[in-house]
């Protein structure tokens, strides 16, 4: 491969900050576009290798995970540039084409530190995502993301400077579990991937960014974690129970939610659940069950949040409250919304028909009943969260007497497109399975399989509308375990803020005899400097950095 499309997309983002607006997106779209061509006819290779410090950092390794994960991702990016046309923040498409391409160059690496590197300037370029909308929910949402991603990075790199001290290889394969230092890593990874209790920074975050960023969002962070389980820890069985604890949560917190955007956040850990279990089993069957899912899921997620951006974008509302009736006036978005809601949901004919449920065969052949019936009885949950209350709430029951018309025709594009890709891929399910890791010996289409999940999903649809008294739309907020954090953590900082001023105080009483007394004010002040800064999203990015500058030192160090 000539070229590296994480690389392009990336220069892309930065072209936009000394670009004008139309220019940049227009020059954009075709690019990525041609790079997500050229993707599909890429072999397995490796190269772009660069040695720092006696270490290879191989910038592209082309394999049958990393080839998954790049082709979705570059097809994200184009259909996501797409949908943001509109986007009056200038900046967004900047931080969000950085966004992708870091994300792409993330999985296409085949070393632990360029790996780490990639994965740091996401969490900055997502946060600036996340603020793009400039409000106080926004900013507060940002920083608590920053925060949860500060803090994965530390135990990722921690883990990583272990491992190259003990074994001295940085190459990106599968890890040991057993080792101390690979934990940390995994604890990383599981927090990046929205693993319980670190679940809520997902919908504390997506929903606060604009109506495109939300759907950019929902693309990489996850599935690059995703991507970073599935190469480092396959098989560790401990996936198998935190996957489906994750799907539960998922189900639970969806159906008590009120915001439309909320309720899609809460069914991306519900749908990442479902991966980590396939990468617990382990098996060839569930790695390529998790990596088909990751694929399907990409896509339909990002069409439902289409759907729901459009709607924000036309209404100005994002509660299931304020919504309803809109199929009157929105019927394309209604009908993209739908096909959306029927991917997920895994009905037959659709992409989520032929990829989720590889993971449930997967662990039948395991002999794994409980882990089955748990996959199972998650699969008409997804129905009844995602395939029915998002759809019913706002396009259809109680009319709320909204009357906009469809979003603009960029938009709309979007939205086909992903709505072809959810049924084409259904239909014709080779098409995913000739680029999965192994060779797939699986048949979707048998005619008990479809008779039970219609089956399924009949029953769900039933149970649904049987609830409905008990789901209807309230005025309601979901206290999640963050909230919970939060009050303890501030409890924490005021503690260590007083436990910080005291032995201050008496350390200026100690040497005031022995140091000019301003060297022991600047100390003194030094306190509130670091509070007023942390508050700043700028240094946001300068913690980041200073992730980064630090692997240099510990590659040194080891050395």
């Amino acid at each position: 491969m000539l070229i590296h499309s994480g690389f392009f997309i990336i220069v892309l983002g930065f072209l936009g900050f000394f670009t004008s607006k139309t220019f940049h997106r227009y020059i954009s779209l075709p690019i990525s576009l041609l790079l997500l061509v050229a993707s599909l006819f890429v072999s397995n290779q490796t190269g772009l290798s660069v040695n720092l410090f006696s270490y290879d950092l191989i910038l592209l390794r082309i394999d049958g995970l990393s080839r998954v994960f790049s082709i979705v991702f570059l097809l994200m990016t184009f259909c996501g540039l797409i949908f943001s046309i509109n986007q009056r923040n200038e900046k967004e498409t900047s931080w969000a084409l950085i966004y992708a391409g870091s994300g792409i160059s993330a999985v296409l690496t085949g070393d632990l530190l360029s790996f780490f590197v990639f994965c740091e300037v996401m969490a900055i370029a997502s946060t600036f995502l996340i603020l793009g909308t400039r409000t106080e929910l926004s900013r507060s949402a940002g920083f608590r993301y920053a925060l949860v991603h500060f803090f994965a990075g530390i135990l990722i790199l921690v883990g990583i400077a272990g491992v190259i001290n003990e074994t001295g290889n940085i190459a990106f394969d599968q890890l040991d579990f057993e080792n101390v230092y690979a934990k940390f890593i995994f604890v990383g990874f599981l927090i990046n991937a929205g693993c319980y209790p670190f679940s809520s920074w997902i919908p504390d975050s997506y929903p606060e960014a604009s109506y495109s960023g939300s759907v950019f969002l929902s693309a990489f962070t996850t599935k690059t974690a995703v991507y970073s389980i599935l190469r480092g820890f396959p098989g560790t069985e401990l996936l198998i129970y935190l996957g489906l604890i994750m799907i539960f949560y998922g189900i639970i917190y969806a159906l008590l939610e009120n915001d439309m955007r909320r309720i899609l956040s809460y069914s991306i850990v519900n749908q990442v659940g479902f991966m980590l279990v396939g990468a617990g089993v382990g098996t060839e069957m569930a790695i390529n069950g998790a990596s088909s899912h990751a694929f399907a899921h990409i896509l339909y997620k990002a069409l439902l949040l289409m759907s729901a951006g459009s709607v924000l974008y036309m209404t100005g509302r994002r509660n299931c409250t304020e919504l309803g009736g809109l199929f009157q006036s929105m019927p394309i978005t209604m009908i993209c919304g739908v096909i959306g809601a029927f991917a997920i949901s895994a009905f037959p004919f659709t992409s989520g028909f032929v990829t989720k449920s590889m993971i449930s065969y997967a662990a039948a052949d395991e002999h794994l009943f409980y882990v089955w019936l748990g996959l199972v009885a998650a699969s008409a949950g997804v129905f009844l969260h995602a395939g029915i209350k998002f759809p019913w709430f706002v396009f259809f029951q109680k009319d709320s007497g909204l009357r906009p018309p469809d979003p603009p025709g960029n938009m709309r594009l979007a939205m086909y497109i992903l709505s072809a890709l959810c049924i084409l891929l259904g239909v014709f399910p080779g098409a995913i399975y000739s680029i999965l890791p192994y060779e797939v010996d699986y048949e979707p289409y048998t005619v008990a399989h479809v008779l039970f999940q219609l089956q399924l999903l009949l029953f769900a649809g039933f149970a649904f509308f049987v609830m409905l008294p008990l789901l209807k739309r309230t005025r309601t907020i979901s206290l999640d375990s963050d909230w919970i954090a939060r009050k303890a953590l501030r409890k924490i900082f005021l503690i260590a803020e007083r436990a910080v001023d005291q032995f201050l105080c008496q350390t200026k009483e100690s040497v005031s005899g022995l140091l000019n007394r301003r060297f022991v004010k600047k100390i003194l002040d030094a306190r509130k400097i670091v509070k007023i800064t942390m508050g700043m999203p700028t240094n946001i990015m300068v913690l980041s950095m200073q992730i980064i500058f630090f692997t240099l030192l510990l590659v040194i160090v080891i050395t």
